[in-house]
């Protein structure tokens, strides 16, 4: 497997000159890939932080490969909120040529065109995942995963993070240096949970099967694989990729909350109620857990179940839309509209173009008041 020691761009005995040769390691993923995937299919495979001649000849009168690390990495920050202006955007994902031209991205899309403009100026940058940090979006049911990445160096021995906030402080725990193989997983991850998020099934199956490909090891990609397959009514291979998760990190909450919805809609409670107790042993559950948890309730007539589940999502996160929307659903099933339009506004505050906020506001537009 590649290892963050091939990013290493610069010899060191040229550390500083104006010449320093600079490894290609966008060329050396591609002949990686071709050798991995096939000539026909790593064709597909877009390097993510790859930027054109054209691009590079733009900063290049800007940026210096001289003087040191830590004053080249100041200048790639500089150049990527100063002179572009670069502006958050939560949606799409962008590679780092889409970065440069959009002047927008979100996190991953700032990483992708930090690296590119580094590794151009010979500094040794590298994607790192905030493990601590980890997202998740609740949809259908099911949870889709996605990890929260940004661009990793060593200065003077010590690793230093950059991201879309440079001069925020951050409160990062657990960091986790990825090589470019598992940073590019990460990419199609992102563009794959867009893709769900945006009910686009087939590019979806696409990229998230492509990830498989890429790093099979990556488990929220098996876990957004599996909600893609199951949404396409193919459960075996949505548990299947379930388990395949599962045996690389027995305790993934995403994961088991959705193999135990496929054992509910199957009909087989043992198996889920066996996935939701080891959700509960592991003291790790998300609110999405105690929404989905709620839900269920719900469907099961088990009205007062329901409430506790989704008390405590609120508690956990108050600031998640489908806790307030879960809340909408249960006072619904209780005929309390009053409390079912009250905790619907707090979810169209929070996310108005959520397709079930939308759904529910029109129920209740014509339900008594």
């Amino acid at each position: 497997m590649l290892r963050v020691m091939f990013l290493v761009v610069l010899l060191g005995a040229f550390i500083g000159c104006a010449e320093a040769p600079v490894f290609d390691s966008a060329g050396y993923l591609r002949d990686h890939y071709s050798q991995q995937l096939g000539a026909e299919l790593a064709a597909q495979v877009e390097i993510p932080y790859s930027v054109s001649p054209a691009v590079l000849s733009e900063i290049d009168a800007t940026l210096s490969s001289r003087g040191s690390e830590r004053r080249r990495a100041s200048q790639v920050v500089d150049l990527i909120f100063g002179s572009l202006g670069l502006e958050y955007a939560l949606f799409p994902t962008l590679s780092a040529e889409e970065t440069y031209q959009a002047r927008r991205g979100n996190c991953l899309s700032f990483v992708n065109l930090f690296i590119a403009l580094a590794r151009h100026v010979g500094l040794n940058a590298f994607y790192v995942e905030v493990v601590d940090q980890r997202g998740w979006s609740y949809r259908h049911g099911t949870v889709v995963s996605r990890g929260h990445i940004v661009a990793g160096m060593y200065l003077d021995g010590v690793l230093e993070t950059f991201d879309f906030l440079p001069y925020r402080p951050k409160s990062y725990r657990d960091l986790k240096p990825l090589d470019d193989r598992l940073a590019i997983a990460h990419y199609y991850n992102n563009l794959g949970a867009e893709a769900l998020i945006a009910e686009d099934l087939v590019v979806a199956e696409q990229h998230l099967s492509l990830v498989e490909r890429i790093a099979p090891e990556f488990v929220n990609g098996l876990n957004n694989l599996g909600v893609c397959l199951a949404r396409l009514g193919k459960l075996d291979a949505a548990l299947a990729a379930y388990q395949r998760g599962l045996e690389l990190e027995p305790e993934n909450v995403a994961v088991l909350t959705n193999a135990a919805r496929i054992y509910q809609e199957r009909g087989l409670r043992e198996a889920a109620e066996a996935m939701l107790a080891k959700i509960k042993a592991t003291r790790q559950a998300s609110p999405y857990f105690y929404v989905y948890q709620g839900e269920q309730a719900i469907a099961d007539g088990d009205l007062d179940g329901a409430l506790d589940s989704l008390r405590e999502a609120l508690r956990r996160d108050s600031e998640l839309p489908e806790v307030h929307l879960g809340l909408v659903k249960l006072y619904l099933a209780l005929g309390d509209f009053d409390k079912a339009r009250h905790f619907l506004d707090r979810a169209r505050r929070l996310d108005a173009s959520h397709p079930e906020i939308t759904s529910y506001g029109a129920i209740l537009a014509v339900s008594p008041r």
